[in-house]
């Protein structure tokens, strides 16, 4: 891989561990064989920092601990943005038992930022806030097969997290000009509850 972009098995490195815990934010993102954590594994966790240094974690089939990435992510003084922070969180704590805080998502900050657009996809949040148009074609792919991961699967995996610092704060902006700021740091602070909700496989509680 490129000297921006390494490969581990399983967990993160001491090294790398340690060049991370001295970033304010890191981006993180999971790649899963399905939408349910209960039946479908946990295959791939990237993260990046601020300067665009990529890790991709390969997880195994089974796997229930990764002592160093569960450190990175409950360090206390470091941001976790996520796009979609429900679905990664849940997936984190179902299979390692972390409980990551503190948290950011892209995808909450744009539907109470962006409420001019119905449209709050990564792919969408990228083009307007970044002017770069993403490839998601290796969205829908195998990535249990983590050894051969392709180049394409890889690529695709390290571009849904070297963006999201960057919306991050350009959302930020925009919520703190609209006064929306406060409403949406309490919505982050409720992500865990959902989590919960979520993997005791609760639905619409809220709804009359």
């Amino acid at each position: 891989m490129s000297e921006n972009f390494q490969v581990f098995d399983e967990d993160l490195s001491e090294v790398t561990l340690n060049y991370y815990l001295e970033a304010d934010a890191i981006a993180v993102d999971t790649e899963t064989m399905g939408l349910n954590p209960q039946r479908d594994r946990l295959c791939l966790i990237q993260i990046c920092d601020p300067s665009g240094f990529v890790t991709a974690i390969r997880i195994a089939r089974g796997q229930t601990e990764a002592p160093l990435l569960k450190q990175l992510m409950e360090a206390q003084n470091i941001e976790k943005v996520f796009h979609f922070a429900r679905f990664d969180v849940a997936q984190l704590r179902y299979h390692f038992g972390i409980e990551t805080q503190p948290i950011f998502c892209t995808k909450i900050a744009s539907k109470i930022a962006r409420t001019y657009s119905g449209s709050h996809g990564l792919k969408n949040l990228v083009q307007e806030l970044e002017g770069i148009e993403l490839d998601k074609s290796a969205q829908s792919s195998d990535w249990g097969n983590a050894a051969n991961l392709t180049p394409k699967q890889l690529s695709y995996a390290a571009n849904d997290v070297r963006y999201l610092i960057n919306l991050r704060d350009k959302l930020t902006q925009m919520l703190k000009r609209e006064e929306r700021w406060e409403i949406t740091q309490k919505c982050f602070s409720c992500i865990p509850v959902f989590v919960d909700l979520d993997l005791q496989q609760f639905k619409d509680i809220f709804e009359h």
